[in-house]
């Protein structure tokens, strides 16, 4: 059985007791060195095989899992944050479907849940933002799909959360000005949850320079939204006295 397990964002205790269980139960495992915490692999049993994926091919990726389950072999898939989004999860089941292999997927804490844990914020604000929009930008990167593109997103001013992007910043600040104005409140979080986290606050009229002076290139998120600053909103239904609890 291959099980794809969320590591988390970055912090090694931020993994879940079910893909620590995973961990320790699976004799190959199969990590991205550049992202997925080294300390989670001590927790391996004696002896497994563990393969650092970060310069494999997919191919060669899905023949390590492939050999594994024909060996008798369990394996622990471990992807950065929660393999749902943005984890390159999809075409290696399509892979394993087609080789008739059998996995399950343990979800993990993603990197934009580190980040608002980082900003100590809601991003969903009654009466705010209700909405949050996870997306990219396409640069370095498989195309966007129509339709898909900042411009298009941002028209709805929804909280927005991009990942893969702030190599990009300054792009981003060009098509998300018009519909959010150069007010709009923008944190920048680094490595969110690790010991050198950095976080990063301003506008959108100023948060490029910001990035830039700090020298973030990698491995960070930018949230784009009225939520980040709001303070003065209404408190949500959820435990109002009004609300009916029959």
């Amino acid at each position: 059985m291959v099980r794809f397990v969320g590591a988390g964002p970055g912090a090694a205790d931020l993994i879940t007791v079910r893909g620590l269980r995973v961990i320790a139960t699976s004799p190959v495992c199969l990590y991205a060195g550049s992202l997925v915490p080294r300390e989670l692999l001590d927790d391996c049993p004696p002896g497994a095989r563990l393969v650092d994926t970060a310069r494999l091919t997919l191919d060669e990726i899905v023949a390590e899992m492939a050999a594994a389950h024909a060996a008798g072999l369990d394996v622990a898939r471990l992807h950065s944050g929660d393999p749902s989004v943005f984890s390159a999860m999809a075409e290696q089941m399509r892979r394993l479907d087609a080789l008739g292999v059998p996995y399950e997927v343990v979800p993990g804490v993603p990197a934009f849940a580190a980040a608002a844990a980082a900003l100590k914020r809601e991003f969903t604000v009654p009466g705010v933002g209700q909405t949050i929009v996870l997306t990219r930008t396409a640069a370095r990167a498989t195309p966007m799909p129509e339709g898909e593109d900042l411009a298009t997103l941002g028209a709805s001013r929804a909280t927005m959360v991009l990942h893969l992007a702030v190599q990009r910043v300054e792009a981003v600040v060009e098509e998300l000005l018009p519909a959010y104005g150069a007010d709009c409140p923008v944190a920048v979080v680094a490595r969110a949850s690790r010991d050198d986290e950095l976080v990063l606050r301003g506008t959108l009229a100023d948060i490029a320079a910001r990035v830039r002076e700090a020298g973030v290139m990698r491995t960070a998120v930018i949230v784009v939204g009225r939520v980040l600053t709001a303070s003065a909103f209404p408190d949500s239904h959820l435990y109002s006295a009004e609300r009916c609890r029959d």
